[in-house]
């Protein structure tokens, strides 16, 4: 609960608390009124918060209503698609290679979020993850670092590597884009753009989204 607004989280828990209690009270009267059976309604309101915790961390947090005011990151779950602009210099056309069509994968729950970004000639995975979150700076990112294996037929020319990227989180026409820099130990950079695709995870890279434009161009030069 890191990014949660905690001090509408703590009003909204004694605010709800306090109503199972009442609730309670309206449907099993004290017949007696001493202070130990008022207290026995206690744990009966406890097991009820925990199972609204359970539900509000399982599904709720989804709702968009929840969003902004409680719940500042929004659900980003589902499959984005695009394009990376890398600033790699190709050794063999001496130019930078064309943007290269990309899905990312987002599997979120309220406490945790993994990201899988394909390509034709490599699969990236996160190892660690989260939101940085500002609303005062108007600042809404995902950052994550991760490991890319490339296939091994390029592994000549794409080594495994690690890096890091930074998407900012960004609202357009009722769209949600995310919009990045990438960094890798590589000493490669370069710019990830994608946009909203469909909730389904793809678990592996569409052929239709287009080829990988430096393997089209090493062909060309055979």
């Amino acid at each position: 609960m890191k990014y949660l607004n905690r001090k509408i989280y703590l009003w909204l828990t004694i605010i709800i608390s306090v109503g199972f209690y009442l609730l309670y009270l309206s449907l099993f009267p004290v017949k007696e009124k001493t202070l130990l059976n008022y207290l026995k309604p206690i744990t009966t309101v406890v097991t009820c918060d925990a199972i609204l915790v359970f539900l509000f961390e399982k599904w709720i947090w989804k709702w968009k209503i929840l969003h902004s005011w409680l719940v500042p990151f929004p659900n980003l779950n589902g499959t984005w698609k695009g394009y990376i602009k890398s600033n790699w210099i190709d050794p063999i056309t001496q130019k930078k290679p064309a943007p290269i069509p990309v899905i990312l994968t987002i599997k979120q729950s309220f406490l945790n979020i993994s990201c899988v970004m394909r390509t034709k000639e490599m699969e990236s995975r996160n190892f660690i993850s989260g939101f940085d979150i500002d609303s005062d700076n108007q600042k809404s990112r995902l950052v994550y670092s991760y490991v890319s294996e490339p296939e091994q037929s390029v592994r000549d020319r794409s080594q495994q590597h690690k890096g890091t990227i930074l998407f900012d989180i960004i609202k357009h026409n009722s769209k949600l884009k995310l919009i990045g820099n990438y960094w890798t130990e590589r000493q490669t950079t370069g710019k990830v753009e994608l946009e909203y695709w469909q909730r389904k995870r793809i678990e592996i890279y569409p052929d239709e989204l287009g080829k990988h434009p430096v393997s089209e161009t090493r062909k060309k030069k055979e």
